[in-house]
């Protein structure tokens, strides 16, 4: 039975598609591709744009590159944009800033359909293929800037696949992108119509799920998370939602030492998928010890 209120233990051109010689030049061509609806998304920032070139390659349709751009990391992008038969274009500054008002792009854009997230219906089957799961589940993160920012800390932390709300969040976006750099790529994300039964489904699968609460009564440094987890955060103000809350085995919270109330959503993700990953670096270099049966003489 569980506890419930402390912690415990070579790639061929698609059809239709010529591969680049150079790097095309600027013209209304290549500013009038974006609005193509075909291709939704801009992902902008060299990060993402690499990210995306590398896991997701058939998706993406063109990358543009600023005129004022020639180091090592752009030269890079154009190579793997080359490799996958990518367009490449090149185009003044002030063009990208148009083709995307508002995000920082570091003078590279690409544009691309917008990726299929696994389904909901395959989560416990993608869970049972896993040993020792890692999941982050975010319950209503509203800014794009902090939905990235925790992808990036999952990613970074190894966690196996992130659970989100399909209502009520942040989307996926290209500002949400860029700040993940690159993790939104790599980390499957799977949208639940129901965050509360998710859970139930995560705890029937033999995860502990573990939610994050700055009212809670264990603190995270009491013991080492159990494992497998699935850990849970809130969204910035309202934290967890009560159904939510209900739905967690344990709730924890993080000590806060100053006169700071609480801490950025996505620096309290790092800080509880890192409590994990510590704790299992520890029972790896101090595994327990199994005591054997006497031996009769």
């Amino acid at each position: 039975m569980r506890a419930s209120s402390t912690l415990s233990s070579s790639r061929r051109p698609r059809r239709g598609r010529r591969a680049p010689t150079a790097l095309r030049a600027p013209g209304a061509a290549a500013d009038r591709v974006v609005a193509d609806d075909a291709f939704a998304e801009l992902i902008a920032g060299p990060h993402a744009v690499a990210a995306a070139l590398k896991a997701h390659p058939d998706t993406v349709d063109c990358v543009w590159i600023a005129k004022e751009r020639s180091d090592e990391r752009v030269h890079g992008i154009v190579a793997l944009a080359r490799a996958v038969h990518v367009l490449v274009h090149q185009s003044p500054r002030t063009a990208l800033d148009r083709m995307a008002p508002g995000l920082a792009h570091q003078g590279v854009l690409a544009r691309r359909r917008r990726v299929e997230r696994p389904r909901e219906e395959d989560l416990v089957a993608h869970l049972g293929r896993l040993v020792q799961p890692l999941v982050l589940v975010l319950d209503g993160v509203q800014d794009p800037h902090n939905l990235g920012a925790c992808l990036r800390s999952a990613e970074g932390a190894g966690v196996d696949l992130v659970i989100v709300p399909r209502h009520a969040r942040a989307p996926l976006s290209a500002v949400a992108s860029r700040a993940a750099c690159g993790a939104a790529e790599r980390l499957p994300l799977y949208e639940v119509a129901n965050l509360a039964r998710t859970l139930r489904a995560l705890k029937e699968a033999g995860l502990w799920v573990v939610g994050a609460a700055a009212n809670a009564q264990a603190s995270l440094h009491d013991s080492p998370p159990p494992t497998p987890t699935a850990w849970v955060l809130g969204g910035e103000g309202s934290g967890l939602r009560r159904l939510t809350r209900e739905a967690c085995d344990v709730l924890v919270r993080i000590p806060m030492h100053g006169h700071t109330e609480s801490l950025n959503v996505s620096v309290a993700t790092g800080l509880c998928l890192y409590e994990s990953v510590r704790a299992r670096a520890a029972a790896k270099a101090h595994p327990p010890e199994i005591a054997l049966p006497p031996i009769n003489h």
